[in-house]
Protein backbone atom coordinates (compact mmCIF):
# COMPACT_ATOMS: atom_id res chain seq x y z
CA UNK A 1 0.00 0.00 0.00
CA UNK A 2 1.44 3.58 -1.03
CA UNK A 3 1.65 6.58 1.36
CA UNK A 4 -1.50 8.08 1.79
CA UNK A 5 -3.62 4.83 -0.27
CA UNK A 6 -6.10 5.13 3.27
CA UNK A 7 -6.54 9.29 2.64
CA UNK A 8 -7.13 8.79 -1.00
CA UNK A 9 -9.69 5.88 -0.48
CA UNK A 10 -11.74 8.30 1.81
CA UNK A 11 -11.65 11.06 -0.37
CA UNK A 12 -12.84 8.23 -3.47
CA UNK A 13 -15.67 7.54 -0.67
CA UNK A 14 -16.83 11.14 -0.09
CA UNK A 15 -17.10 11.61 -3.78
CA UNK A 16 -19.46 8.05 -4.36
CA UNK A 17 -21.72 9.78 -1.78
CA UNK A 18 -25.35 11.69 -3.11
CA UNK A 19 -23.95 15.14 -2.39
CA UNK A 20 -20.10 14.69 -1.47
CA UNK A 21 -18.76 17.68 0.31
CA UNK A 22 -15.76 18.60 -1.67
CA UNK A 23 -14.05 20.45 0.96
CA UNK A 24 -14.11 17.29 2.48
CA UNK A 25 -12.64 15.38 -0.91
CA UNK A 26 -10.02 18.47 -1.31
CA UNK A 27 -8.78 17.69 2.32
CA UNK A 28 -8.34 14.13 1.73
CA UNK A 29 -6.63 14.63 -1.29
CA UNK A 30 -4.73 17.36 -0.10
CA UNK A 31 -3.21 15.10 2.87
CA UNK A 32 -2.74 12.15 0.51
CA UNK A 33 -0.74 14.35 -1.87
CA UNK A 34 1.45 15.59 1.79
CA UNK A 35 2.04 12.52 1.57
CA UNK A 36 3.80 11.94 -1.81
CA UNK A 37 0.55 10.10 -3.31
CA UNK A 38 0.97 10.23 -6.70
CA UNK A 39 -3.06 9.85 -7.65
CA UNK A 40 -3.38 12.20 -5.16
CA UNK A 41 -1.32 14.76 -6.95
CA UNK A 42 -2.68 14.19 -10.22
CA UNK A 43 -5.99 14.44 -8.66
CA UNK A 44 -5.45 17.80 -7.18
CA UNK A 45 -3.76 18.76 -10.81
CA UNK A 46 -6.95 17.99 -12.16
CA UNK A 47 -9.11 20.15 -9.85
CA UNK A 48 -6.63 22.56 -10.56
CA UNK A 49 -6.46 21.98 -14.51
CA UNK A 50 -10.37 22.28 -15.26
CA UNK A 51 -11.56 24.96 -12.03
CA UNK A 52 -12.94 22.18 -10.16
CA UNK A 53 -13.26 23.00 -6.66
CA UNK A 54 -10.51 25.21 -6.79
CA UNK A 55 -10.52 28.67 -8.96
CA UNK A 56 -8.79 27.22 -12.39
CA UNK A 57 -4.80 27.36 -12.56
CA UNK A 58 -3.31 25.27 -15.13
CA UNK A 59 0.24 26.58 -14.06
CA UNK A 60 -0.69 25.18 -10.95
CA UNK A 61 -1.75 21.72 -12.46
CA UNK A 62 1.34 21.38 -13.91
CA UNK A 63 3.63 21.39 -10.87
CA UNK A 64 1.24 18.93 -9.36
CA UNK A 65 1.33 16.46 -12.52
CA UNK A 66 5.37 17.14 -12.77
CA UNK A 67 5.19 15.63 -8.94
CA UNK A 68 2.76 13.33 -9.61
CA UNK A 69 5.33 11.24 -12.55
CA UNK A 70 8.14 11.11 -10.04
CA UNK A 71 5.46 8.54 -8.71
CA UNK A 72 5.42 6.90 -12.28
CA UNK A 73 1.74 8.31 -12.64
CA UNK A 74 0.31 7.35 -16.24
CA UNK A 75 -2.50 10.11 -16.36
CA UNK A 76 0.12 12.66 -15.46
CA UNK A 77 2.24 11.84 -17.97
CA UNK A 78 -0.61 12.11 -20.12
CA UNK A 79 -2.33 14.99 -18.89
CA UNK A 80 1.11 16.72 -18.82
CA UNK A 81 1.87 16.05 -22.28
CA UNK A 82 -1.39 17.91 -23.43
CA UNK A 83 -0.06 20.96 -21.20
CA UNK A 84 3.26 20.95 -23.31
CA UNK A 85 1.65 20.28 -26.52
CA UNK A 86 -0.91 22.71 -26.02
CA UNK A 87 0.67 25.60 -24.68
CA UNK A 88 -1.77 25.63 -21.34
CA UNK A 89 -0.03 25.65 -17.95
CA UNK A 90 3.23 25.66 -19.66
CA UNK A 91 5.58 26.80 -22.23
CA UNK A 92 4.52 24.84 -25.51
CA UNK A 93 7.92 22.41 -26.04
CA UNK A 94 6.67 19.26 -28.46
CA UNK A 95 9.30 17.17 -27.15
CA UNK A 96 8.71 17.12 -23.72
CA UNK A 97 5.16 16.51 -24.97
CA UNK A 98 5.99 13.38 -26.96
CA UNK A 99 8.61 12.29 -24.29
CA UNK A 100 5.30 12.42 -21.70
CA UNK A 101 3.35 10.66 -23.98
CA UNK A 102 5.67 7.89 -24.62
CA UNK A 103 5.71 7.70 -20.76
CA UNK A 104 2.71 7.37 -20.45
CA UNK A 105 2.26 4.98 -23.33
CA UNK A 106 4.61 2.67 -21.68
CA UNK A 107 3.20 2.89 -18.24
CA UNK A 108 -0.20 1.59 -19.54
CA UNK A 109 -2.05 4.80 -20.77
CA UNK A 110 -3.80 3.37 -23.93
CA UNK A 111 -4.31 6.60 -25.52
CA UNK A 112 -1.27 7.72 -25.18
CA UNK A 113 -0.11 4.87 -27.28
CA UNK A 114 -2.25 6.52 -30.54
CA UNK A 115 -0.46 9.62 -29.78
CA UNK A 116 3.23 8.43 -29.57
CA UNK A 117 1.80 7.33 -33.38
CA UNK A 118 0.76 10.39 -34.10
CA UNK A 119 3.90 12.21 -32.88
CA UNK A 120 5.45 10.27 -35.24
CA UNK A 121 3.09 10.73 -38.10
CA UNK A 122 3.55 14.42 -37.94
CA UNK A 123 7.02 14.71 -36.30
CA UNK A 124 5.38 16.64 -33.23
CA UNK A 125 8.55 16.48 -30.62
CA UNK A 126 10.43 13.55 -32.78
CA UNK A 127 11.70 13.81 -36.33
CA UNK A 128 8.64 12.01 -38.58
CA UNK A 129 8.64 8.00 -39.48
CA UNK A 130 5.47 6.76 -40.83
CA UNK A 131 6.54 3.28 -40.34
CA UNK A 132 7.02 3.46 -36.49
CA UNK A 133 3.78 5.95 -36.49
CA UNK A 134 1.90 2.69 -38.20
CA UNK A 135 3.09 0.56 -35.62
CA UNK A 136 2.14 2.81 -32.74
CA UNK A 137 -1.28 3.55 -34.30
CA UNK A 138 -2.06 -0.06 -34.89
CA UNK A 139 -1.37 -1.28 -31.36
CA UNK A 140 -3.82 1.84 -30.21
CA UNK A 141 -6.17 0.11 -32.85
CA UNK A 142 -6.05 -3.30 -31.26
CA UNK A 143 -6.55 -1.76 -27.78
CA UNK A 144 -9.89 0.25 -29.18
CA UNK A 145 -8.28 3.35 -29.60
CA UNK A 146 -9.52 5.03 -32.73
CA UNK A 147 -7.66 8.94 -32.58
Amino acid sequence: MAKGDILLRKAFGEMQKKSPDLQIVFGFLQQSANMGNAEALYAIGTWYLYGTFVKKNPFLAVEYFLSAIEGNYSSAYFDLAVCYETGNGARKNYKKAFECYLNAALTGDKQAIYEVGRCYYYGIGIPKNERVAEVWIRQAKEKGITD
